[in-house]
């Protein structure tokens, strides 16, 4: 397959999982593309138009012709200057390497992230918030997000592709779409009682069973273990974690348990306040479980797929 192809198969199958649900999401495209024609000749040449296809600013082509073809790919949780420099390595020591891809983003798809944040107030709403309240909430933490990237170096790790000549792409909500889609259908089967219930339920997954091994597994934060889940809510997408007033909104739409890849320790206060029961499923295994299923898609086209930094690999066909 070609750069360009990976890339566009990896946001449609993000919004396959979207939790918006993908009409949702095209219309939101369509949305972004009549404003794009009414802005003048300045805004547009500052315009990403990768938005123009693809809704998610944290997933994109950060180094590379999208015209490559991709036979072999390294790809991890994070990559940062080092791990493209053990890239580097492998392919002078004849391991063929033609791509890497990195879960959590960097360049643009770094420098616009709180922009996915957007979607969590969606996910409020499906679970009964009302959207003005939903929207209310979320804003102050998506412009806390967005002013703490301000002082980051984005573009370290593209340049260091660009002097390696490594191509390298950033694939993150779609990820997290997956997960989030293949956990809430896992646990609302399984239906478990008790939050000791609960995490044998999670441990049946392929990736947290390996985590659990590795020390890393789901774990218990707020709560007993005997504890009833009453309603249980995945929240693992949405670029990172929400604000801490979004617990009590949770609470009131009847969320009995949430499990989350990680939560602050303000918002797991808020949490214990409010006497919601907390699950942190682990954050390289919940990551490792959204790639997984994009790169199963990529191996099935003739991608062969190595992985590092975190990923635990499992496949499912």
């Amino acid at each position: 397959m070609y750069l360009n192809e990976l890339y566009d198969l990896a946001i449609a199958l993000g919004m396959e999982a979207d939790p918006r649900g993908k009409a949702a999401v095209e219309r939101i495209l369509a949305r972004t593309r009549t404003e794009y024609e009414k802005l003048d000749a300045e805004a547009k040449e500052e315009f990403d138009t990768a938005k123009l296809t693809n809704p998610y600013a944290d997933t994109r082509i950060s180094y590379g012709d999208s015209k490559l073809e991709v036979k072999k790919l390294i790809t991890g949780i994070d990559v940062d200057v080092a791990d493209l420099m053990l890239a580097d390595r492998l392919r002078e020591k004849g391991n063929p390497i033609d791509l890497v891809i990195s879960h959590h983003p960097s360049g643009l798809g770094s420098v616009r992230f709180s922009e996915v944040m957007y979607m969590q107030s969606d996910m409020l709403h499906d679970l009964g918030v009302p959207i003005n309240v939903a929207e209310g909430i979320l804003q102050d933490r998506i412009d806390e997000v967005r002013r703490r990237g301000m002082p980051s170096n984005h573009y370290r790790v593209v340049d260091a592709a660009r002097l390696l000549d490594m191509p390298l792409m950033c694939m993150h909500t779609p990820a997290d779409n997956n997960v989030q889609k293949l956990v809430q259908r896992h646990v609302d089967t399984a239906n478990p009682e008790t939050l000791e219930d609960l995490i044998k339920t999670l441990k049946e997954i392929p990736e947290y069973k390996e985590a659990a091994r590795l020390g890393t597994g789901p774990t218990i934060l707020a709560g007993r273990k005997d504890a009833r889940c009453g309603k249980i809510d995945v929240t693992m997408t949405g670029g990172t974690g929400g604000p801490k007033s979004d617990i009590e909104a949770m609470v009131k739409a009847g969320v009995g348990t949430t499990i989350q890849m990680h939560m602050s320790d303000e918002r797991l206060e808020e949490a214990k306040k409010h006497h919601l029961n907390v699950v942190i499923a682990g954050h390289m295994a919940s990551d490792s479980i959204g790639m997984n299923i994009i790169l199963d898609e990529f191996e099935k086209k003739g991608v062969e797929v190595q992985v590092f930094s975190g990923l635990i690999r499992h496949r499912r066909y």
